[in-house]
């Protein structure tokens, strides 16, 4: 056989995962309602599907923004010709103003520093790469996503190290975790180079405090490292608190930094629901960062058909508006029924307001507490109950017991399907539960508990809902209406 790279044959890409394996079994067998009724549901992708009809709408009453129409075809051959890799300014000035109004408009951004990148894949190791050299290390609090062990460490040959966090502060990310982890790094001769930060959070679902992330600016500053911030989750949050972008939080008057150290990770896949345009940004405060990067995006541009018509919908302010405002209150109403679902049937979760999933807590389920009985336990669920589930142990959660849940990728329907299982599943091994041993802090809606009625006024305030009981609102996009 001929001789390849190191990275060709190394398993850099992290495909071995369960994570990975749980999408293998759903492509093996996808359900279908009528052609495969039995096949595996796919609830390990965060996609959000539940706003294609005000895309659809839009689209139709904006025929001129595809180039493969009557009305838009005048302008193929000017935007299929070649495009500077700096991006259309339409487009760049579109991205800037979208990404300040997702984020209410309390900070404005710079179209002359947003970088293109395909997707926030491509984003991610752009920066990594503007950033840190071979062997040098970024800190990573947990759990965190399994493909930043792809999109950081693969190609660029750096190293991430968890900064542990745990169940008992509801995965809180403190000064003291941020230290042990740093010096943990300095004990094995590395170099940390910086601090990645998702926010809002994939798996947890939650958003960090303004109080965390003036601790984090002040621990970076300290350390003279980058903060990475990836904000691609911004517009999901559905409930209070609202979210707070770093780039609000170097702007108060009592916060010092050096704003060369800070960086931010955008794209559209989930906030607007378009993964499949590869629209990643980068968004650096740095002007060396912006250079450079600019140039590398020229591996991963944002095709121009696309940054058309992107331009022209995130210049629609009246669509824009309407569509940050639904999206949230199709995001609340299907978390809201959900997480009420599982809790009738024993399944309890972290309390989130944000994101396009659920981190779900099945600690009682394990015949003991270990990695080994989670894997045991996620092996059932998508070879018998046939849900692709995420297992914790793949995001690097330090506890075994929890499990991401996807809720937005498909119709109410599917969704339904998925519940009646989960619910066949409990109710089959309900005798079979552990009592927990470990602390329950009031945000985690741990159940089984003979009050239930008491403990489900709170984790559903406000009111209690049956499956046939109208929605409450959500109090974030009640605020802004």
């Amino acid at each position: 056989m001929v001789a390849m790279s190191k990275i060709a044959t190394g398993n850099g890409h992290g495909e071995n995962s369960p994570y990975f394996d749980g999408w293998k079994a759903y492509e093996t067998n996808p359900f279908h309602p009528t052609e495969r009724p039995e096949g595996v549901i796919q609830m390990g992708l965060a996609e959000n599907q539940l706003c294609f009809n005000l895309i659809k709408n839009w689209l139709i009453k904006h025929p001129e923004a595809s180039l493969c129409t009557p009305q838009g075809v005048n302008k193929f051959k000017e935007t299929a010709l070649f495009q500077d890799y700096h991006g259309m300014p339409e487009f760049r000035q579109a991205v800037a103003k979208f990404m300040g109004k997702v984020r209410g408009d309390r900070v404005k951004f710079d179209p002359d520093r947003i970088v293109m990148s395909g997707g926030a894949t491509g984003a991610h190791e752009m920066v990594a790469f503007c950033l840190a050299d071979p062997g040098e290390a970024f800190l990573v609090p947990t759990p965190y996503y399994p493909g930043f062990d792809r999109d950081l460490k693969w190609r660029t040959g750096v190293e991430l190290v968890p900064v542990n966090c745990e169940s008992c502060n509801n995965f809180k990310i403190t000064r003291n975790a941020l230290e042990a982890a740093y010096v943990k790094v300095q004990e094995a001769n590395l170099r940390v180079k910086g601090l990645l930060i998702t926010n809002p959070s994939n798996p947890l679902g939650t958003v960090l405090d303004r109080d965390t992330l003036k601790s984090m600016v002040r621990f970076i500053n300290d350390k003279n490292i980058h903060l990475i911030g990836d904000e691609i989750y911004a517009s999901t949050v559905f409930m209070e608190p609202e979210f707070v972008s770093i780039s609000e939080i170097i702007e108060e008057e009592d916060v010092e930094c050096n704003r060369d150290l800070i960086h931010i990770v955008y794209s559209l896949s989930k906030d607007m629901g378009f993964p499949g345009f590869r629209v990643g940004i980068v968004y650096s405060y740095n002007d060396s960062v912006v250079s450079c990067a600019r140039k590398m995006s020229s591996f991963g541009l944002v095709s121009s058909q696309t940054q058309h018509l992107i331009a022209s919908m995130l210049s629609d302010d009246e669509f824009v508006d309407n569509f940050i405002t639904e999206s949230k209150e199709l995001l609340f109403n299907r978390h809201k029924y959900f997480t009420w679902s599982l809790f009738q049937v024993g399944i309890g979760c972290l309390k989130g307001n944000a994101g396009l999933f659920i981190w779900m807590d099945l600690r009682k389920l394990l015949k003991e507490e270990t990695f080994a009985a989670e894997m045991e336990l996620w092996r059932v669920i998508t070879n018998e109950v046939k849900l692709n589930v995420s297992p914790g142990s793949s995001f690097h959660c330090q506890e075994p017991g929890w499990f991401r849940v996807c809720f937005a990728n498909m119709d109410d329907y599917t969704m339904k399907v998925a519940l009646l299982r989960i619910r066949t599943f409990m109710l089959k091994n309900n005798e079979a539960m552990v009592p927990l041993k470990l602390c329950r802090p009031s945000s985690l809606k741990l159940s089984l508990s003979r009050s239930l009625s008491r403990r489900m006024d709170d984790f559903m305030s406000p009111g209690i809902m049956s499956p046939h009981s109208p929605l409450p609102q959500s109090p974030l996009v009640r605020a802004r209406t």
